[in-house]
């Protein structure tokens, strides 16, 4: 066991922080929202398939990177690079990267935690449709709850994350990431047992391929990077904790499977909820999480009302554990640079990010109210954000990362990190290789330009 505090003491530890990185609401919101907008069965496959194939092997590229560095990121860069001081600048991605995604990540994390609140008080009760959906509405758009909720997110963030690798980041991992299984567990459960199940099962599991487009196909490919988080640099800087005796192959699989399976979960818990009321549909977007789920959950258990309440607060419960594992490495990416770089106290580092982050959450917050007809390049904060962070930083970050493994480094030293005393740990070590050099470059250029609308022709299809 080492005892060096910055670095994960165990290999279970490691993959829990991993798993909760790339585990967020990207799974339990973002997941069934696409799914249900994308025709269900047919896209869950092909997400699935990218998944495995693409998002993965990019996965475990930020790995490699991460802990040969050892140290933080743009070292990572500058040492496998041999020196050559221009990629040094590709290690300053996460810092950028943590300060944008945070501060409109965390608008919505608010959100989850005050619907936890409200769960919690019985506010939900007796509620109408029309009620729940001016109800989200009045919250969205008002200029100070919704800034309240979100400090108090990173508050809670910043606290964990100032408690330093072990004693925060991995400990809180240890907590959250079973806490989190359970209750989801608990949901699925309770979801299966409705009325009406075998239509989400059915909706969820059975393909029609007749609705797969090329839209369809690049969503889904867009959806698995997302899930993974790959290429913002959150799975890299947590590499540079990694133990050297940390298999990074079975790691990464380790890390895209539970990552999967918390996709797959929610699912079977949204979509059979979904089902369980007639005239209701899954493709309800964004809104599926704040205003079809709490009304499902009152229609559907409104006779036995200790249900309905305790349904609502395991799943707003569940958002919030989702919500504070992603953060955290969110906020990570940010401090460790200013910690190791800046030789600021890791608490400093940390509270000072956390406060130039909020002040930029609290425009992303006001962009659905009082700012929301203040624009920059035609988009109001919250989704320029999301604009540089999903459509810009995630894939050139995903494709130069694969670049600068496939391309600049030695491949000595891409082996080296590997193999376990001269011996490869994986004989898909070479077909990982071809992915990284070749295939994933490939499909990330897909992905971009079809974010971007220079494929419109194609995904009209």
């Amino acid at each position: 066991m080492s005892s060096d505090k910055n670095i994960f003491v165990s290999k279970v530890g490691a993959i829990l922080a991993a798993a909760g990185s790339a585990v967020g609401l990207g799974n339990v919101w973002r997941f069934p929202t696409e799914t249900g907008t994308n025709g269900g069965a047919a896209f869950l496959l092909i997400y699935v398939f990218f998944m495995l194939l693409l998002a993965m092997p990019i996965m475990v590229t930020e790995f490699v990177i991460g802990r040969h560095g050892g140290s933080d990121v743009t070292d990572s860069f500058l040492k496998m690079s041999g020196g050559r001081k221009g990629w040094k600048w590709m290690g300053l991605l996460p810092v950028v990267s943590g300060f944008l995604v945070l501060s409109y990540y965390s608008v919505v994390a608010g959100w989850t935690l005050h619907y936890a609140f409200e769960a919690l008080m019985n506010g939900f009760a007796g509620k109408t449709s029309d009620e729940f959906t001016a109800d989200f509405a009045a919250f969205s758009s008002d200029s100070l709850m919704p800034v309240c909720w979100t400090a108090l997110i990173i508050a809670m963030t910043c606290g964990i994350v100032a408690l330093g690798v072990q004693r925060g980041i991995e400990r809180g991992s240890k907590i959250m990431m079973p806490l989190l299984f359970v209750f989801i567990l608990v949901l699925v459960v309770c979801s299966l047992s409705l009325p009406n199940a075998s239509l989400g099962l059915q909706f969820l599991f059975q393909p029609d391929f007749s609705k797969v487009t090329g839209s369809v196909i690049l969503s889904a490919m867009g959806q698995a990077f997302f899930s993974l988080s790959v290429g913002l640099g959150c799975l890299c800087t947590y590499a540079c904790y990694f133990r050297k005796d940390v298999d990074l192959m079975k790691d990464g699989i380790n890390v895209a499977s539970i990552d999967t399976l918390v996709a797959l979960l929610s699912g079977l818990i949204i979509f059979p909820a979904v089902y369980s009321i007639q005239g209701l549909q899954p493709d309800a977007g964004p809104s599926l999480v704040f205003v079809t789920l709490p009304n499902v959950f009152q229609q559907v258990f409104g006779g036995i009302p200790v249900l309905a309440y305790l349904f609502s607060l395991i799943f707003y419960l569940l958002l919030v554990m989702a919500a504070l594992t992603s953060s955290i490495s969110m906020l990570e990416m940010s401090v460790a640079y200013f910690h190791k770089n800046l030789h600021l106290s890791r608490p400093l580092a940390a509270v000072l990010v956390s406060v130039v982050c909020m002040f930029l959450a609290t425009f992303c917050s006001w962009s659905f109210g009082d700012w929301k007809d203040v624009t920059l390049f035609g988009m109001g904060f919250f989704d320029l954000f999301d604009f540089l962070v999903a459509k810009l930083i995630m894939p050139v970050g995903g494709m130069l990362m694969c670049i600068f493994l496939g391309w600049v480094v030695d491949e000595k030293v891409f082996r080296a990190e590997m193999t376990n005393n001269g011996t490869l740990r994986s004989p898909l070590y070479p077909t990982f290789r071809f992915i990284i050099r070749y295939l994933a470059p490939l499909c990330i250029f897909l992905i971009f330009a079809n974010e971007l609308g220079l494929f419109n022709f194609f995904t009209e299809a």
